[in-house]
This record gives structure tokens, C-alpha cells and sequence, in this order.
């Protein structure tokens, strides 16, 4: 099966698995096996792969860190590219740009951006997902979003054609970009930055750090912010204020630390997890009248 799929990454040198076990590829650590699972380590190699899954008739789920998804408990009956280590090149393009291939960790990008004196992107820093995710769901946190900072986003269709967004046609909004309502795959950023004092940079990374450490349950696996942020309200505290937390289901938990988490504190399967997570919608529906919306992605 997908015998031009193995052939085109291949031939690339690209990694490859079959019946890949996905909780090895999502911060949750929760999901059944993947079909065929593909790293490319080029855009010729994703382009080639592209072509072949066109070929073999099939759509392939494109994922980046595996930070903002949740992959159901029987798997995916398919092929997923993880834009990974592989794709994560970071280039200073000059006059303040940086260029950044869709697989890099945000991380790695806001201590490169330090090493330049470029500012902008500390809120970033912490975020467990690449450059890719974080464009193509507008990731923010503490006053920032990607929309603040991303100049021009590459990207390239399922037949492998490339192209480009910018300004106003990257459509950012709170957790949304041009590319959640289209099949087109991110395959760089380009970001405009501001030369600011490395001093200054750094407290300010530091500081996002010292935040997330002390508000954030980072000693588990999870995904995130589990549900969007309702007009008005803060989702975390509508939950608290519900009395939610703490709340188990099998090895998923609502985080005792920040509400606004769903956890994995022990052998939680996704069934667990959706399971707590529609819980707490029906209870926080009853009780506040408010509709929570996920923010993970369920695949």
C-alpha cells in the first residue's frame, strides 16, 4: 500500500514508518496508529510526495509538533507528513527578516531571533510547536500573535504547486489564518522583526518562561489550551468557577493548576479525553450559559 508514496520519499532520503504509533508524534502522547507517515526533508521531496499521494487517491493530514491536536484512539486510515526536524531551517534573510522552514520549533526560532538582537517574538517562547502550526493558527499568548510578526507565509497546494500569502490575505484573526479553511500546506515563514537590545529580549523570554512554569501544567503531556477563548470570558475560569477542575475521566484530567488544560496524567486514551472534554462543555452550558468551542485539533 502507498507504494509511490515509499517510493517518493525515498528516493528524497526522507523518513518514513509504517502503521507509525501517533502518540509518539503528539505532545498529548494519545493516539492510534497512522497508516504511513511521512517526514519530508525538502520542498522538492514534499512536492514529489504530494504528487504521489495524488496519485494514490488518498489526502494526507499534514501536522507539525503534534501541540494542538488530539488523534482518535483507532488511528488514521491514511497517510500524515509531519513537517519536522527535517524542515526546520533558519535562515536571517537581512533587513530584519527571518526566514524559517514550517518544521522548526518556535523555540529554536525566539532563541535564533536573540542571537540576532531581533525582537517580537518572545511571547512565542515556551509555545511547544513549530513555526508552521504557530502561522497556521495564528498561536499567541501574553499580548502577542503571529499576525504581529509574520511578514509573508509560503505555502504549497495539494498538487504540489507553491505559492504565497501576505497582509491581508493571511486572514489572521484570533486562532485563525487563511489556511484553516484550505488544503494548501505551510512550508515557510517569513518574519519581520525589530532590532531591540539582547538584554532586554532575553527578560522578556525569561519572563514569558517563568510564567508559563508557574501557571501551566508543563510536567504533562497535553495539548494546550484545550478550548478557545468565548467572547467575553475566559474559558479557564468558567470551567473553575464550575468547579471542574481536578475533573477525571480514565487517565484524562482537567489540570488542578490551570483549568484552561486537559492533561494526560496517566494512560489516557482519546476516548478519555473527549469524553472529559464534553463533560465539562455540558456542565459550563448549564451553569454559565456559554458554549465552549475546542481549541485542539480532533483528527
Amino acid at each position: 500500500m502507498y507504494e509511490k508514496i515509499i517510493k517518493a520519499a525515498t528516493d528524497f532520503g526522507c523518513n518514513f514508518v509504517e502503521n507509525a504509533d501517533m502518540a509518539k508524534y503528539t505532545t498529548f502522547r494519545i493516539g492510534g496508529p497512522a497508516k504511513l507517515l511521512v517526514e519530508p526533508n525538502s520542498v522538492d521531496a514534499l512536492s514529489e510526495i504530494l504528487k504521489a499521494c495524488k496519485a494514490e487517491g488518498v489526502k494526507p493530514i499534514v501536522l507539525g509538533n503534534g501541540s494542538n491536536v488530539l488523534v482518535r484512539d483507532e488511528g488514521i486510515d491514511g497517510v500524515v507528513i509531519v513537517m519536522g526536524e527535517a524542515f526546520s531551517k533558519i535562515e536571517y534573510a537581512g533587513n530584519d527578516l527571518v526566514k524559517v522552514q514550517a518544521g522548526a520549533k518556535l523555540v529554536n526560532l525566539c532563541r535564533f531571533a536573540l542571537e540576532y538582537s531581533l525582537g517580537g517574538l518572545e511571547f512565542a517562547f515556551g509555545i511547544p510547536g513549530t513555526v508552521g502550526g504557530a502561522a497556521f493558527m495564528n498561536a499567541g499568548a501574553y499580548g502577542g500573535e503571529m499576525k504581529d510578526v509574520v511578514w509573508v507565509v509560503n505555502h504549497m497546494d495539494m498538487d504540489g504547486n507553491r505559492g504565497s500569502f501576505q497582509g491581508d490575505g493571511l486572514e489572521f484573526s484570533y486562532r485563525h489564518s487563511a489556511y484553516v479553511d484550505s488544503d494548501l500546506i505551510i512550508t515557510s515563514v517569513i518574519f519581520h522583526l525589530e532590532q531591540e537590545n539582547p538584554d532586554a529580549i532575553k527578560n522578556k523570554m525569561d519572563d514569558v518562561q517563568r510564567r508559563r512554569k508557574a501557571k501551566q501544567p508543563l510536567e504533562y503531556p497535553s495539548a494546550g489550551s484545550t478550548f478557545k477563548r468565548p467572547e467575553g470570558y475566559f474559558a479557564a475560569a468558567l470551567i473553575d468557577e464550575c468547579g471542574m477542575k481536578g475533573y477525571t475521566v480514565g487517565g484524562a484530567q482537567v489540570s488542578e493548576k490551570h483549568a484552561g488544560f486537559v492533561i494526560n496524567v496517566g494512560v489516557a486514551t482519546s476516548s478519555d479525553v473527549l469524553n472529559l472534554m464534553s463533560d465539562v462543555q455540558k456542565k459550563v452550558k448549564e451553569e454559565k450559559g456559554v458554549d465552549l468551542e475546542p481549541e485542539v485539533r480532533i483528527i
